[in-house]
């Protein structure tokens, strides 16, 4: 295909979508500040995970201000108690200074309209749209909405939310889409599940009061797109359980599984339910039942090509969908 056909129908393609080709990037530039909104961690271990998506977002914005919110009031507050212990600051000096003030969302909304800015792109860690992602929108939408009497009292001329890895229900883009994309970036973990001769599986959060099918669709993507793999996906709470796993996992007579978290980060949930000693964490479950587990603590965002589909979705938000 010649280039100036392939130019015609990208530049057509990008009409389709509502986006103006020239204007796009300049959209882009426009962005005073980036808020990533995490669950957070405690775990100073488990911050190569965020640090590496704030690597990607400062490449795709490389103007604006990049600040980082913490949605766990717990999380906040042990990093909080932390910035008085001279001992421990000492014993970690690589962590960076933020963590030690790090705010929620709201706070750090009124932490940028002091600063002066006005176009804020908010994007979520998130693994998918849930429970604490739409807890998230919630706080958007209502900071976004807030209207004045005079346009210029308006806290935030543009603030617009990225969707999660796993997208969120709308047909542009589908979600289908984000799903195959967030499997694509998982092909090293198959091939060490493969060169184990092992089953790979997948821990999740999950949400006992929130349905999770976007775990078991990616669990189709990823048996889908690597065959000579078997992949299963569980959850720390709701469906699918532990008992599903072990139930698949007898049914193919397993008996090595590769096992990693499918969280942004490899925090509590990945070092006690996942890869602890307890008699319930999954790791000694399944030895139990005479399978041998190996655990790899490194969460999602530790992935770089992981960590660039948040920065691709911030990217959307202000260059296509400018909304959420």
């Amino acid at each position: 295909m010649k280039k100036t056909t392939l130019l015609i129908l990208i530049v057509s393609l990008l009409s389709l979508l509502g986006v103006n080709p020239a204007t796009a990037a300049t959209q882009k530039k426009a962005v005073d500040a980036v808020v990533i909104a995490s669950f957070g961690t405690s775990y100073p271990e488990a911050l190569e995970a965020i640090l590496t998506i704030d690597k990607e977002m400062r490449k795709e914005f490389p103007k604006a201000e990049i600040k980082h919110a913490f949605t766990s009031n717990i999380i906040r507050g042990i990093w909080h108690e932390r910035a008085g212990d001279a001992a421990w600051k000492k014993a970690n000096r690589s962590v960076p200074e933020w963590l030690y003030e790090v705010k929620g969302p709201l706070a750090t909304f009124g932490a940028l309209q002091e600063e002066g800015k006005k176009r804020v792109v908010v994007q979520t860690t998130h693994v998918y749209a849930g429970e604490e992602y739409l807890d998230l929108k919630a706080y958007v939408d209502a900071v976004a909405g807030i209207d004045t009497l005079r346009a210029k009292w308006k806290p935030f001329s543009f603030m617009t939310l990225g969707r999660p890895a796993l997208g969120k229900a709308g047909v542009h883009p589908e979600y289908h889409a984000d799903i195959e994309k967030a499997a694509e970036t998982l092909a090293g973990d198959v091939k060490k599940a493969q060169k184990m001769g092992a089953v790979l599986v997948y821990m999740g959060h999950g949400n006992e009061v929130f349905p999770s099918s976007a775990y078991i669709e990616f669990q189709k993507a990823m048996n889908a797109m690597y065959p000579e793999v078997t992949t299963l996906v569980g959850t720390v709470e709701g469906y699918p359980s532990l008992d599903e796993v072990t139930f698949a996992l007898k049914h193919m007579k397993a008996k090595k599984v590769f096992m990693k978290p499918f969280m942004v980060v490899a925090g509590d949930h990945a070092r006690n339910d996942m890869a602890g000693d307890e008699d319930d964490a999954w790791k000694t479950v399944m030895e139990k039942m005479g399978v041998k587990v190996t655990c790899e603590l490194k969460g999602l965002g530790e992935n770089p090509e992981w960590a660039k589909i948040y920065a691709k979705h911030a990217v959307d938000a202000v260059t296509v969908h400018k909304g959420h």
